[in-house]
């Protein structure tokens, strides 16, 4: 396709950006990525349009160049045409070095090996450094704002390749240094912290030094500052921008660096520039550069606290969030080593009253709330990571900040959740001033509970009660006086609403055994002492289903008779067989089977009918534990046409053999030379518990005969276990593999197989001894034996070495049980058989220090390869 018109790029961007995987997949979108490109050249199109094509690549580089090879001719098409652009101020330069790094980047291309990255770093860094790039490059008009694109293309290589730029240091300290004559100070603060904190953490894992990083002055062309290798190896993607103050005390193992003094005297010396140049900064990279720098010195050696000091005393009167939000993590991150306790009250008291402001916004407002919730103490007392309020925090300076039923909802939850940590920390004998926090506490969830309860109301009141609800019972598990009202609190409003089921059902979901299990009861006594006829019996049903258990059993299945009758629709009978599943699950027996046999009877819909019966029929043929996994949650997907499929289909998948991770391991133990055939000794490591183990042998290819399955009635881990004896039936000596099966029961009750890896069978495994005749007749029975062998066998000499071990030992380790006559340590005389009906004879005699002639005859000349291998191996087996 030739050059398009602006209107014909109008319309295909359109379409692009109306579905770009739809575009993509039709024919005219692959030569999307090409046209682009092609007629960024072309001088028919103006530079809007061009604008508009290089804002595409800039959002989809995956689609349009989804390969390594498009991104890369992508990247120097742009260099090329950036490099063409005539010598006059134009809107594409600054596109067009975003879209070349952007190219890069999003195709995985950035690295020594590209030529596209070799011409656009020392591109960037001589804009960046002001230099001059001959022939009128830059525009003087031009010069800051690409200068400013220069820097951010930097830190965005930098970002997704940590440590590339630290070649650059001493180079931007020296930009930083000029205060703006040359660069702009916010670019370079924020590319020079970002390579500092890179490059200290790269080299902290490595264990290296900064060796002179930070005092090397490259030229941007002398030949390229760029360390690929730190690249490589800050791979794992570090993190740009810090995250909230609570994962900072994470140690970075910056401790393993230990600079020299000058390296230590160099390093504090840029820190200190780059905190003295921050005021110059918007307060969002003023906050950014006190997160890095304070991330990347936490921990350091020779780099003391106290350089931030100064910046502490300017900012802690900020109004800015983002650099009060710093200094929090300034605080998480140094502690008491940088902030004295009159700080902290300070910062407490700011957070305190800000919070109270009646003109704040809301998203300020959460902020404030959320800094207090999660305040970085000096000395906390609690375990790490629990929950617990600033011990500074006094309950008088937050008697502002207690919840009301008139404050927004997300307000009132982080209220409420300040003032929960505030009731774990309150003392009984503390009542005498005024009205306590769980008071208050209890009163606020009441009001809560009693909006929540109005039919027709709100459905965002409702939620918010149950949130409210949810929270306490997670800040206050431990607090017996303030669950047992909350208990009682949400049985009434269940009665008052029983239509808010589900949201009763969704908590007892989400709270723990503390509330969870009194709630529980609560709500079971009070649908099973409703009548079975009431109106909301749908959620009545809902709500047994969730609740029901052993207790109350008699109570429960004189509800379930009394509601069969009201019964009528298709939707009641499901969720009255509901409640019967959840009961067959429990353990329920005897008065639930008389219920299900009369519901198989009564019930109009005949899919109600069928459920009925099957569930009669589980009751009556399935063990508690087999009936428990059966009914359990099902992974089919549910038939909408009938329940009764659906269970069937959750049923097959219980009660079939079904195929699971391997359990157990299997090793071959030490060889077993004796009895008429050889036999595997095998070790079992089992990870779980197994019953009515049977693991199926089948050796690959046609060299052994079928073998027996392996029964162990229980393994079980921790325990000793015997060694299993698996007797092999060789047809030819030769090695082989045995593939292995494994069909057991787990304590759940489901039969399940799994494939355990293969076991190989060695050559030596198949070795066994000739009877021993007696001692003054081996000489001549091993005689016999080596004549035996031809002339219809054969006979080969090879050498094996030895070792250092000798040639007693190696005998003594290796073939013992096959030695026939011994005259030690320089001459054996060894008889092996190998099944089914083979020998094998060895003469080792004059062993040297480094080996020993070996004679071998044997009766199967296919056998000497594998006894060459066998031999030559024995040095080094174990």
């Amino acid at each position: 396709m030739g050059l398009q018109s602006r209107e014909t790029w109008a319309q295909r961007l359109g379409a692009f950006r109306a579905s770009p995987a739809a575009f993509m997949a039709a024919p005219e979108g692959e030569e999307l990525g090409r046209e682009l490109l092609s007629d960024l050249r072309s001088e028919k199109l103006n530079e809007q349009t061009k604008v508009s094509l290089l804002a595409l690549s800039l959002e989809y580089p995956a689609q349009l160049w989804p390969d390594a090879p498009g991104a890369e001719a992508a990247a120097t098409s742009f260099l090329d045409t950036l490099v063409l652009l005539p010598p006059r101020p134009s809107a594409l330069r600054q596109p067009l070095l975003l879209a070349a790094t952007t190219a890069l980047v999003a195709g995985g291309v950035l690295g020594p090996t590209s030529g596209a990255s070799l011409r656009l770093l020392p591109l960037l860094l001589g804009l960046a450094s002001g230099g001059d790039l001959g022939r009128g490059f830059v525009p003087s008009s031009e010069q800051r704002p690409l200068q400013a694109t220069a820097f951010e293309c930097l830190r965005e290589l930098e970002s997704c390749k940590p440590g590339l730029l630290a070649g650059c240091l001493g180079l931007l300290r020296g930009l930083l240094g000029q205060e703006g004559l040359v660069a702009p100070v916010q670019p370079v603060s924020l590319l020079l912290t970002l390579a500092l904190r890179n490059t200290l953490v790269i080299q902290a894992r490595a264990k290296a030094s900064l060796q002179g990083l930070l005092t090397v002055r490259t030229s941007p062309t002398g030949g390229g500052p760029w360390n690929w290798t730190l690249a490589q190896e800050g791979d794992a993607h570090l993190q740009p921008q810090a995250p909230s103050w609570p994962a900072a005390e994470e140690e970075c193992g910056l401790s393993a660096l230990e600079p020299s003094p000058e390296e230590a005297r160099e390093l504090r010396a840029a820190v200190a520039q780059l905190l003295d140049t921050s005021y110059l900064l918007t307060p969002v990279a003023q906050a950014q550069v006190l997160w890095l720098l304070g991330w990347a010195l936490r921990g350091l050696r020779g780099q003391p606290p106290v350089l931030f000091k100064p910046q502490l005393v300017r900012l802690l009167g900020t109004a800015q969030l983002t650099l009060l939000h710093a200094v929090l993590a300034l605080k998480a991150a140094f502690g008491e080593a940088l902030f004295t306790a009159q700080d902290e009250a300070l910062l407490l008291r700011r957070l305190t009253v800000a919070a109270q402001h009646p003109a704040l916004p809301l998203p300020a407002h959460l902020f404030y709330l959320h800094c207090l919730l999660s305040f970085p103490e000096n000395c906390p007392l609690g375990p790490a990571g629990e929950e617990a309020a600033p011990l500074l925090l006094e309950p008088q300076l937050c008697r502002g900040l207690l919840p009301s039923l008139l404050h927004d909802p997300m307000a009132l939850l982080a209220r409420l959740h300040l003032l929960c940590l505030l009731c774990a920390d309150d003392k009984e004998e503390e009542k005498g001033q005024g009205q306590s926090p769980r008071c208050y506490l209890g009163e606020l969830l009441a009001g809560l509970r009693q909006r929540a309860a109005l039919s027709g109301g709100p459905r965002a009141l409702t939620t918010l009660c149950f949130q409210a609800s949810y929270l306490v019972a997670h800040c206050l598990a431990g607090q017996p006086t303030v669950l047992t009202p909350l208990t009682h609190g949400l049985a009434q409003l269940y009665r008052a609403r029983p239509a808010l089921a589900p949201h009763f059902v969704d908590l007892l979901d989400q709270v723990g055994p503390e509330l969870g299990e009194p709630l529980r009861v609560a709500l079971q006594q009070e649908v099973v002492s409703r009548p079975g006829r009431d109106e909301a019996l749908r959620w009545h049903l809902q709500m047994l289903a969730k609740v029901a258990d052993r207790d109350a059993q008699s109570a429960t299945l004189s509800f379930l008779q009394a509601a069969a009758a009201h019964c009528t629709d298709w939707g009641l009978q499901q969720a009255l067989l509901q409640v019967c599943r959840a009961l067959l699950r429990t353990g329920v027996g005897g008065g639930l089977a008389d219920l299900l046999q009369t519901l198989a009877r009564q019930l109009e819909d005949p899919d109600g009918r069928d459920r009925a019966r099957l569930y009669y029929i589980l009751l009556g043929h399935l063990s508690e534990p087999k009936l428990g996994v059966a009914l359990g949650p099902s992974l089919a997907v549910p038939a909408l046409a009938s329940s009764l499929v659906a269970e069937n289909q959750g049923f097959a998948t219980a009660l079939m053999v079904q195929e699971a991770p391997a359990p157990v391991r299997l090793s071959v133990g030490p060889e077993r030379g004796e009895g008429p055939v050889p036999v595997l000794q095998l070790q079992v490591e089992v990870l779980e518990p197994v019953y009515s183990l049977e693991l199926r042998f089948r050796a690959e290819g046609q060299l052994c005969a079928p073998l027996g399955a392996v029964h162990v009635p229980c393994l079980c881990p921790g325990r000793p276990a015997h060694p299993l004896l698996l007797p092999l039936q060789p047809r030819r000596p030769a090695p082989t593999q045995l593939d292995i099966q494994a069909l057991y029961t787990k304590p759940t009750g489901l039969t399940c197989y799994a494939h355990l890896p293969p076991l190989p069978v060695k050559f030596a495994d198949l070795f066994l001894p000739f009877p021993k005749p007696p001692e003054g007749a081996r000489l001549g029975f091993f005689e016999e034996l080596w004549d035996s062998c031809l002339p219809k066998g054969t006979e080969s000499r090879l050498w094996c070495p030895l070792g250092p071990q000798g040639l007693k030992a190696l005998v003594s380790r290796h073939l013992e049980p096959f030695v026939m006559v011994a005259q030690p340590p320089t001459s054996y005389h060894i008889a092996i058989c190998l099944p089914p009906d083979s020998k094998l004879l060895l003469r080792l005699e004059a062993a040297q220090a480094d080996g020993v002639p070996v004679v071998l005859r044997t009766d199967d000349w296919t056998v000497l390869p594998l006894v060459g291998d066998y031999l030559r191996g024995l040095s080094t087996a174990v």
